[in-house]
């Protein structure tokens, strides 16, 4: 059971990082990016190609978790724990730097999923 739980937890921080993919690659310029991230028309105009680049970064992410739960369980830790690392790192980035909310929204499921992957039994596949 608490391998299940783990695996949703990694399936819920993989999915809100395709949103952020999806929000920044083909809504910053809309409405909902407007009101999300509290642009302006102009601002989100003259940083839309920056917002894309960033997207595809939280697409790489989203994927890297997804390949991790596939791999075979002595690979798939080691996966896990780079990408939740380099989630975790840019929650704390993004605080330090933009709003602290951005560590609550995105580095603390990942801190959670790092310090349950320290924890969770070695299971054979």
């Amino acid at each position: 059971m608490q391998h299940k739980l783990f695996i949703a937890l990694i399936l819920f921080i993989s999915l809100q990082h395709m949103g952020f993919l999806v929000l920044e690659m083909f809504y910053w310029q809309e409405p909902l990016g407007l009101k999300t991230f509290g642009l302006t028309p102009e601002v989100a105009k003259s940083s839309a190609s920056l917002a894309m680049n960033q997207g595809l970064y939280n697409g790489f992410l989203a994927a890297g978790l997804l390949w991790g739960l596939s791999l075979v369980w002595e690979f798939k830790k080691s996966a896990l724990r780079f990408f939740l690392i380099c989630i975790l790192v840019a929650g704390i980035f993004g605080a330090a730097t933009v709003k602290f909310s951005i560590f609550v929204i995105q580095g603390c499921p990942a801190l959670i999923a790092l310090i349950w992957l320290t924890f969770l039994p070695t299971r054979s596949e």
